[in-house]
């Protein structure tokens, strides 16, 4: 059961959700771009949400800034602080609200729940990314729904139930019911909030 819930967490790493985000995106959406169009922004995500970050946190390790692969809340602060720049630099010049404004607000979304994140681990609290990932995605994915009025019944309820292994993965591992729960409400809440910009006017 162990190696099956961290099979979950590796899957649904908070740094790889925002590419299913983008990818389910286009499978959606794909006949309003031009195929380079679509290249062009899915690149732009995988190289600021994945390899940058990847790199840079092994450059921390290696440079003793992180001396864990589940860092503490001290240890969170620099890497928290990079990935918001990163995705700051995404939202203000890879994906334009004109042209894909589902993902600019969800990205915006997740640049809120990051900044959140990262003003507790300032105050010495921790909340589970994992969750946080998860939430965001599956609001994501429902705001999406919504939007284009078609029902993902069943690949919503696919995603709330891996967003619920990943945080049974979460507990097991190291977070308690707090930190989980929090983690949930990190995600949830600037996503839904960005609805009455986008979503709500729309539908």
């Amino acid at each position: 059961m162990k190696k099956f819930l961290a099979i979950f967490s590796y899957i649904f790493h908070p740094l790889f959700v925002p590419v299913y985000a983008t990818l389910f995106y286009f499978l959606v959406a794909n006949t309003f771009f031009y195929k380079h169009e679509i290249y062009l922004a899915f690149i732009q995500v995988l190289i600021l949400t994945v390899l940058l970050p990847m790199s840079i946190f092994y450059l921390l390790r290696s440079l003793g800034r992180m001396k864990t692969s589940h860092p503490d809340a001290k240890e969170r602060r620099l890497p928290l602080a990079v990935y918001a720049l990163l995705l700051l630099v995404l939202i203000k010049y890879s994906l334009s609200i004109v042209v894909i404004p589902e993902l600019y607000y969800y990205f915006t979304g997740v640049l809120i729940s990051v900044v959140l994140a990262l003003a507790l681990v300032l105050t010495g609290h921790n909340a589970s990314l994992h969750t946080m990932a998860m939430a965001s995605f599956t609001v994501f994915v429902i705001s999406i729904s919504a939007y284009y009025h078609i029902r993902f019944l069943n690949l919503i309820a696919f995603i709330v139930l891996c967003a619920g292994i990943v945080a049974s993965s979460r507990m097991q591992a190291k977070h308690s019911l707090g930190e989980v729960t929090l983690g949930a409400l990190l995600g949830i809440i600037p996503q839904i909030g960005l609805w009455y910009i986008w979503l709500l006017p729309s539908v």
